[in-house]
C-alpha cells in the first residue's frame, strides 16, 4: 500500500499512529539529492537545526552529512522510527504544539527543515505554524512533491529560492 492510499483509507493521523514505528519516506533518495542540492547552493546556518516532522530521520541524516551542528527532530508520531535511524530522541511535537508556541519558547534555530509533511497540516493551523516558527529561525526549508502548501505574505516568511532536484519541490524561505 502506498502512503497516499493509507492516508486515503485510513487518514492521515491514523495512518502514522499505526505504522509510525516503522514509517520510511519512500523518496529518500530525492529528499537527501535535495539537501545536498540546497546546502551546496546556499548559504544556511546549519549550527542548530529543527527537523519538523522528521519521520525516520532521512532529512537528519543528509544534514549530518552536509555538517550541520545540532539537530532537534520533532515528530508526534515515528519517534521509535526516528531513534532506530538517527540515535536520537524526537520531540513528541505537533503541528497544534509548535502553533501554541510554548514548546518552541527560548529557543532558537538557524534552520527548520520541512520535508514531506507541512502540506499534511490542517489548513486552518497553517498561519500559527508558521508564524510560531518565523521568529525562531533564519530560514525554512520545505521539501515537497508539488507546490503545496502555499506560504502567503503575512505569515512570517519571504521565499528566496525554488528547486526541482530529483522530483522534490525545494522552497527556502528567510523569516522576516
Amino acid at each position: 500500500m502506498s502512503i497516499r492510499a493509507g492516508y486515503k483509507r485510513e487518514g492521515v493521523e491514523s495512518f502514522y499512529v499505526k505504522h509510525g514505528d516503522t514509517y520510511r519516506n519512500p523518496h529518500e533518495p530525492g529528499i537527501v539529492a535535495a539537501v545536498q542540492s540546497v546546502c551546496t547552493s546556499q548559504r544556511l546556518d546549519m549550527c542548530d537545526v529543527l527537523d519538523l516532522a522528521c519521520g525516520s530521520g532521512e532529512v537528519t541524516l543528509a544534514l549530518r552529512q552536509a555538517g550541520a551542528g545540532r539537530i532537534d527532530g520533532c515528530d508526534p508520531y515515528t519517534g521509535v522510527a526516528y531513534m532506530e535511524r538517527t540515535g536520537q530522541q524526537a520531540y513528541p511535537w505537533s503541528f497544534a504544539d509548535i502553533a501554541a508556541g510554548d514548546v518552541l519558547r527560548g529557543r532558537r534555530y538557524g534552520l527548520v527543515v520541512c520535508s514531506y509533511a507541512l502540506h499534511l497540516c490542517e489548513p486552518s493551523r497553517l498561519p500559527g505554524v508558521l508564524l510560531s516558527l518565523a521568529p525562531r529561525c533564519n530560514h525554512l526549508l520545505l521539501l515537497s512533491p508539488h507546490k503545496q502548501p502555499v506560504i502567503k505574505r503575512g505569515w512570517g516568511f519571504r521565499l528566496v529560492h525554488e528547486d526541482y532536484v530529483e522530483r522534490v519541490r525545494v522552497r527556502l524561505y528567510n523569516g522576516l
